[in-house]
């Protein structure tokens, strides 16, 4: 096989099929993790993963070699919306942002970046990534609670996977935690095999529609402002190791309509919202093979994959200490995302407009807080995005000439 294989280029079956294999294996854990977390279908997880991979690929003309996943940016709401009102609910959610991406992607083809960029600066995005992070922390903990022994072994597997392995094994430490922890549960008789033998080899996934829901649109559509931002940085990444100008062609907009249509899709038939997988885009930076039917062959086998019915009973069998470790791991990673993007961003806290920004979005996402307004709430994430971006707009920016003054004042007459 060459060096490099670009992104048109086709592989034989042969050297293609463990290429997607390996593709499906770094995106498997993170995806099933979020059904699991959530309450939604796991097969079904598996098959818009696939059909929204295969349809970004087509909307992007085969020229971006992303695979779409289950996103963790909206596990918080859409466990709040299904307590309250059902899954159902929490699905037309999930479509209303996939809606959203779509309406931005027909905004930056018309208008450009500029407008985006201004809306959703580092200092609300990095926060907001912070506040996803640490709003689960208290998920992880509750589920790893039932089990610390097992929990543990998780987390040790995982962590050691991340820090030590190299290659392949190193991109895929959630899925390995997974396997160790649930090794692990078996050895110890904590799981219930007895539905994964019942179950059958071939099996429908268990579609769910969505039900019209205005509180759910408030709390999870916002979301997806902040999974933009995500995606376009992962669209960076990307162009940066194909050596293609990714952002101008086939464009941003082409892009993000492919994630827009792919999650609105999901939340019509029961699946979480998806986002493209920086595990994946870590697998090609390791095999240097970017061909789109690599990708395509990997989203392929995740649809297959959806209707073996005892892969999803496997899935549903994991104890819930197992995906307590590695959760505990995983939304840490999340937060620790957020303060990586203040710091490589250059925000300097020093100057009181990023300071009450980042302070605000901070307390009304970590805190839980809420806000009615009628029959309509907004709560946690949702509200701090809401807030985050209205303080952005509204605080002048020399807020922080202002402070940068003041400090210079104080530093003369010491």
């Amino acid at each position: 096989m060459k060096q490099i294989v670009d992104v048109h280029e086709r592989l034989p079956l042969g050297q293609s099929l463990p290429l997607s294999l390996q593709h499906l294996f770094a995106m498997f854990g993170a995806t099933v993790l979020v059904p699991f977390l959530t309450g939604l279908n796991p097969g079904v997880a598996l098959l818009t993963s696939g059909i929204g991979t295969l349809i970004y690929i087509f909307l992007t003309k085969g020229m971006i070699p992303g695979y779409l996943g289950s996103s963790f940016a909206f596990i918080a709401p859409i466990i709040a919306v299904s307590q309250a009102e059902g899954p159902g609910a929490a699905l037309f959610g999930c479509f209303l942002s996939g809606v959203v991406y779509i309406i931005v992607a027909m905004i930056i083809k018309k208008s450009g970046l500029g407008w985006l960029n201004r809306l959703l600066p580092p200092v609300v995005v990095g926060s907001i990534v912070i506040v996803i992070g640490l709003g689960l922390a208290g998920v992880a903990v509750d589920m790893a609670e039932a089990n610390w022994g097992t929990a543990f072994v998780a987390l040790i597997v995982a962590v050691i996977a991340s820090a030590f392995f190299r290659g392949f094994l190193g991109v895929i430490p959630i899925l390995l935690g997974i396997i160790g922890g649930y090794v692990f549960a078996a050895v110890q008789g904590q799981v219930d095999f007895s539905k994964v033998a019942e179950a059958s080899w071939f099996a429908l996934p268990h579609f769910q529609a969505p039900t019209v829901s205005w509180t759910a649109a408030l709390l999870i559509a916002p979301v997806a402002l902040v999974t933009i931002a995500e995606h376009v940085g992962h669209l960076l990444v990307t162009e940066n190791i194909v050596g293609r100008d990714l952002m101008k062609k086939p464009g941003l907009h082409r892009s993000m309509l492919g994630d827009g249509v792919a999650t609105a899709i999901a939340g019509l038939i029961g699946g979480p919202p998806s986002t493209t997988y920086g595990e994946n885009i870590g697998v090609m930076a390791i095999t240097r093979v970017y061909s789109v039917w690599v990708i395509g062959g990997a989203a392929v086998l995740a649809i297959l994959f959806s209707f073996v019915g005892k892969i999803s009973a496997l899935i549903s069998s994991i104890p819930v200490p197992v995906m307590g470790g590695i959760s505990i791991l995983l939304f840490g990673i999340i937060a620790s995302a957020g303060l990586r993007m203040l710091v490589e961003s250059g925000i300097n806290y020093g100057h009181k407009r990023n300071l009450i920004i980042s302070s605000v979005i901070l307390v009304f996402g970590v805190g839980g807080a809420k806000i009615e307004v009628g029959s309509v709430a907004l709560e946690s994430m949702a509200l701090a995005t809401f807030v985050g971006i209205l303080l952005n707009l509204i605080l002048p920016k020399d807020l922080n000439q202002d402070a940068a003054k003041e400090n210079a004042a104080e530093a003369k007459t010491e």
